[in-house]
């Protein structure tokens, strides 16, 4: 069964790589891939009670998707409402570097403040605003997703892996910011220094449609106010009720889809139409959630029948050594998800709380999905939204991010050994 389930894996895996030259939607790879696993390990195991460990997952996993529709709907709203229009208004430059290094930066802030998967359906809109050429749009948002990523690795709110570790007691937020900060800057940097070799030349202007515009600049300013709100909400949120994200961002779209229907009341019914939150959700990209969906289910599968603890006790038994059990962790999380492999590791060590190996693995889960884009939510959601392909990814980003990873780790080991 185990075999049978790994060689489903591998092969779903391998469709969702290829999904260009194959031409089959990932997402159907996906569905199909996390239910033919739950189906083989139905069929074949003595478990009578496997349903009880799939609704398990499936409410974890819930929470994830139901924040993914939520943000995307919020970001739809400000964009009908044109409202990211004062953001690229601000954006004054159109060379290249200059615009990459803003980009970055701003993700990186972003996602310390919001957190990782906002932060890079934001940006990603934004970017798509703003640079008309493919390939230089792509190139972007890669730098976006590793930014992302980085920026939410030393912020207690703004990655899923950090979060687990700061609710779970094993990272102060004070420790975790004051010791990765570094790191994770490192991890951004690098990636981009190196992009910035590789960008020259101004970016095309957008040539704007000439359509009447309904749309008041006090309304305009409105929305994207308290989208923007919303969005910076959650995590005060989930810090004052202590519910799950995904309770704040459902807050916060029902806030504004009373507000949207109040300020456009009086409009004709194509105007209230266009800017309602209905229309906004039916703008949302569904085929990239249901691909998250089919991810997750598959990867839960793998966490339900052991193989990610199989897997994690192999690494400590065989290799022993932390410092490149918690790299191996990293890497590993670039191909399935890093809050089962956390899971995993959480259940394994019994570390004191701020102990260097939960920095390690805080840095090495949060970055070390940027490597692959199917390895973070930020990935995953972006992913969707501009339909990259994985092997485009691969050829052109993945190395970057993997030099942002590894020279990032480098700097939290001399940090570490120079830390008085």
């Amino acid at each position: 069964m185990i075999t049978l389930i790994i060689t489903l894996f591998i092969i779903g895996y391998l469709f969702i790589a290829f999904e260009h030259s194959i031409a089959i939607n990932k997402s159907g790879s996906a569905l199909l891939l996390g239910v033919l696993c739950w189906s083989s390990y139905a069929l074949l195991s003595h478990d009578s009670d496997i349903t009880t460990g799939l609704s398990h997952h499936l409410a974890s996993i819930s929470e994830i998707i139901f924040f993914l529709l939520g943000a995307m709907a919020i970001v739809e709203l400000i964009d009908a409402h044109d409202g990211f229009d004062i953001i690229t208004d601000a954006i004054k430059t159109k060379n290249k570097r200059k615009l990459l290094i803003i980009i970055s930066v701003l993700a990186f802030v972003l996602s310390a403040v919001l957190d990782n998967l906002t932060t890079a359906i934001v940006m990603a809109t934004i970017v798509k605003k703003i640079i008309p050429e493919k390939n230089d749009r792509y190139f972007f948002i890669g730098l976006i997703i590793i930014s992302c990523n980085a920026g939410g690795c030393f912020s207690p709110i703004g990655d899923v892996t950090s979060t687990m570790l700061w609710v779970s007691n094993k990272l102060t937020a004070t420790h975790m910011m004051s010791r990765l900060f570094l790191p994770s800057l490192v991890s951004m940097l690098v990636p981009l220094g190196i992009g910035l070799l590789k960008m020259k030349g101004e970016v095309e202007s957008i040539e704007t449609k000439n359509e009447e515009n309904t749309i008041s600049k006090k309304e305009k300013t409105l929305i994207f106010t308290m989208g923007i709100s919303a969005l910076l909400f959650v995590p005060v949120f989930k810090t004052l009720t202590h519910l799950p994200p995904y309770m704040g961002i459902l807050f916060g779209l029902g806030v504004l889809w009373i507000v949207t229907e109040l300020i456009h009341k009086r409009k004709s019914s194509f105007d209230k139409e266009k800017f309602s939150v209905s229309h906004a959700i039916s703008k949302t990209d569904v085929p990239s959630v249901l691909f998250f969906l089919g991810i997750l289910l598959a990867v839960a599968c793998l966490q339900e029948v052991n193989i990610l603890n199989n897997a994690a006790t192999y690494l400590n038994e065989t290799i022993g050594n932390l410092k490149i059990i918690s790299t191996c962790i990293g890497l590993l999380s670039a191909v399935v998800d890093n809050v089962p492999l956390l899971a995993a590791t959480l259940g394994m060590y019994d570390f004191p709380t701020d102990d260097q190996f939960w920095l390690m693995i805080c840095y090495c889960t949060g970055t070390g999905g940027s490597c692959l884009i199917i390895g973070s939510a930020a990935g995953v959601a972006v992913m969707g939204i501009e339909n990259i392909s994985f092997s485009w990814y691969l050829k052109n980003i993945s190395l970057l991010a993997l030099t942002g990873y590894v020279s990032g780790f480098v700097i939290f080991l001399l940090q570490n050994q120079l830390w008085i």
